[in-house]
């Protein structure tokens, strides 16, 4: 251990991960430090570092009220392969294609020291490892050769604390140009390189010697800064605020942000434009995305809708006698408004006949020859959508073609879908950029019906479109608000409304069971909250009402963080349902056949996207394969692409956005207050079918339900519908 400039060096190997967030790399970890098996425990931002690997780590040490003296890292540096362990997680790390943990095991377990020279002077010999046959040399060959020219380039990197799995990475972007790129201007990871934020890009920065002041550096905290308000929602972020936070992130002059602005601006990467009376700086996408959809909408609304005259009461009555049903006036409205207008928008709560009204409208517009064409932001929506409605849905993506040739749509003006009824369902998640590449591809003559909740959260995705849509009175709006009489009898659905009046829902106390679709457990602290819903997964709902545990239950939390967060849950629910030591490391997670897995970023090659759940189906340790089933389609990952995935035996209640589950268990704890809020509450209880468990105090029941305060999105649509149409 040595000091230098007030900071204390520490080198050792990574002997544990105890934890790691995998949004901003947060991590606590077991270091030895000695021969003698000496462990520390340290804490920092160490995205992408992997047990066994050797690290040279710059910080303080400091004292924890809760877990006493640990280490806090300040910036970090792998140590390039020079042990028998550095060269195994070397050849562990990805980017040799079909070398994985225990393969680099038994390669290094025979050829030790020497095993990088063997490699590349004698690689016949590898065929001495057991389980390396004449297939899997040749592939294995066929990556070295692919890969040994960028060996200098993967060691260049780590010696910028560029941990190996993250190296991979920016070797797969940017192939033997990588270190020149990195050179020239390292920020470019944060644009190109997922998973690398602006702080680590600087910690490289810093590492090389550019000088703190420099424009690169300005200009990739500004688009930080913008991306972050991206993640949280905002379409724009108005300038003030973004010369704020750049002032915190950089703690440099005035000029120097304006000079990261105006290169973002000269490079249209950034967009400043006038909106809601102030300066407001979007990202070239989302302006493009926000200012494009207002043009398509007035576009839209403003061309003949192209259809053969309807009777809508004519057309009602025969739906109703069709079915033997009838349906209530503003069912009827719908419908009336649904065969004439352009643009429609049909919001409503949980059983008030959403489904029935997609079903008569494809029906109604079948039996008059039109085409109709139904698809939903998620696969899962679009799935009950078709259960629904009887007729073929999609996800939008799939209707839009998405081509990775192009990187792009298929879909658009010069291509339009083919339809004359476009019918889109939960339309609450649909994000400004979705909206955007939607709207470009419906044929101008052509009607567009919204079906959605509009009280439920918004997109996970910047904007708030369904919001800005009805308040621009750009389209025709019909709420559906009578609650059907069969539907009334489910205390889920009676007290989703409640919630969303503001009233504390009807809960009958105590143990689940089947006389009851909704519950109320309260416990009094995170742990003993945790314990329940550990048992209420594991044994009294599948038990009681014959659900799987697995495939039948999801476990909803408002946190990621916190022994009730989502990554806490899903630790301790892959334990208990899925106990194996047959898995595949990742950091500090395990991947284990038949785990419950979500993707958490939109891969269009692999046509997966954020919020898609599935099982892993097979695992490799050998190559660090895993692939995982999604609705009966296998999509395969290696090592490198691990960081797509999450467990999913809990996840947040914004993602469950679109899904339907046959029962929801919540945790409702004091320690998740600042996100306790009406909307997400709601939002998690109609994601049920058949049962609702809450479990924990009445307080933060209360807080939830009186909290009606909805985050507010910096979005222009609303504005620019308005202005257009001098509303």
């Amino acid at each position: 251990m040595t000091t230098k400039e007030n900071e204390i060096s520490l080198r050792g190997t990574l002997e544990k991960i105890i934890y790691m967030n995998a949004e901003d790399g947060f991590t606590v970890a077991l270091l030895n430090v000695s021969r003698k098996g000496g462990a520390v425990t340290i804490v920092g931002h160490l995205s992408g570092v992997r047990e066994g690997e050797q690290l040279q780590a710059l910080g303080s040490w400091e004292t924890n009220q809760k877990f006493g003296e640990q280490f806090r890292v300040h910036s970090c540096q792998i140590i390039p392969p020079s042990t028998t362990e550095g060269i195994e997680k070397y050849l562990a790390s990805g980017v040799i294609p079909g070398i994985g943990p225990v393969m680099a095991e038994r390669i290094v377990h025979r050829f030790g020291m020497k095993t990088l020279h063997v490699m590349e002077e004698s690689p016949q010999r590898l065929k001495e490892v057991p389980g390396i046959g004449r297939k899997t040399l040749k592939k294995i060959l066929a990556a070295w050769e692919q890969h040994k020219d960028l060996r200098d380039t993967m060691i260049f990197l780590q010696s910028l604390g560029i941990s190996a799995a993250y190296a991979g990475k920016i070797i797969k972007q940017y192939g033997g140009d990588a270190s020149r790129i990195v050179r020239e201007n390292p920020y470019r990871l944060t644009y190109d390189v997922y998973g690398i934020g602006f702080k680590q890009a600087d910690a490289i920065a810093m590492h090389m010697g550019i000088a703190p002041d420099s424009p690169e550096r300005a200009a990739a905290a500004v688009a930080h800064v913008l991306s972050g308000a991206a993640a949280e929602g905002h379409v724009f972020c108005p300038l003030h605020v973004v010369r704020e936070r750049c002032q915190r992130l950089l703690a440099a002059p005035p000029a120097v942000i304006e000079s990261g602005v105006a290169a973002l601006v000269t490079e249209r990467k950034v967009v400043i434009d006038r909106m809601n009376s102030q300066d407001a700086a979007y990202l070239v996408a989302l302006y493009t995305a926000e200012t494009g959809a207002a043009d398509f909408l007035r576009s839209l609304r403003e061309t003949l809708r192209l259809m053969p005259p309807i009777h809508a009461g004519k057309a009602t009555t025969w739906f109703e006698k069709r079915h033997r049903m009838t349906l209530n006036a503003r069912q009827r409205e719908a419908l009336a408004k649904a065969v004439s207008s352009k643009l429609l928008i049909i919001t409503g709560g949980p059983g008030t006949g959403k489904t029935t009204i997609i079903q008569a409208l494809v029906e109604i517009f079948r039996a008059k020859d039109q085409k109709v064409v139904l698809a939903a932001p998620t696969g899962r929506a679009a799935k009950k959508m078709e259960e629904s409605a009887g007729a073929t849905a999609m996800t939008i993506h799939r209707l839009l073609e998405y081509s990775p040739l192009f990187s792009g749509f298929l879909r658009d003006q010069a291509n339009p879908i083919e339809c004359d009824v476009l019918i889109i369902d939960e339309a609450s998640m649909l994000d400004i950029v979705l909206l955007y590449h939607l709207l470009k591809a419906v044929p101008s003559e052509a009607g567009v019906i919204l079906i959605g909740d509009i009280d439920q959260l918004p997109s996970v995705g910047p904007g708030n479109v369904l919001k800005d849509l009805i308040e621009s009175h750009i389209a025709e709006v019909v709420r559906l608000t009578e609650i059907f009489r069969q539907e009334a009898d489910s205390l889920i659905i009676a007290n989703a409304h409640k919630v969303n009046r503001g009233e504390i829902p009807m809960m009958p106390r105590g143990e689940a069971s089947p006389k009851s679709d909704f519950h109320f457990i309260e416990r009094s602290n995170p742990d003993e909250v945790v314990a329940t819903i550990e048992n209420l997964v594991s044994q009294r709902i599948p038990n009681a009402f014959h659900l799987d545990p697995l495939l039948d239950i999801q476990v909803l939390s408002p946190m990621h963080r916190g022994p009730a967060g989502v990554a806490n849950l899903n630790l301790r629910l892959q334990h208990l349902l899925n106990p194996s030591n047959h898995e595949i490391k990742h950091g500090a997670r395990g991947f284990r056949l038949r785990d419950k897995v979500m993707q958490i970023r939109n891969n269009y090659e692999k046509e997966v996207f954020n919020g898609d759940i599935g099982l892993v189906s097979e695992i490799d340790p050998e190559a660090g394969q895993v692939g995982v089933d999604f609705d009966g389609r296998i999509v395969d990952y290696e090592q490198n692409e691990l960081d797509d995935l999450e467990l999913a035996y809990a996840i947040s209640v914004h993602k469950s956005q679109g899904s339907e589950y046959r029962a929801v268990v919540m945790p409702m704890v004091n320690q998740h207050y600042m996100l306790l809020q009406r909307n997400l509450l709601y939002t998690a209880i109609t994601r049920a079918k058949e049962l609702v468990v809450l479990v924990g105090s009445i307080q933060a029941l209360s807080q939830a339900v009186k909290n009606a305060n909805v985050q507010y999105r910096n979005s222009g649509l609303a504005s620019r519908l308005k202005s257009h149409s001098g509303g």
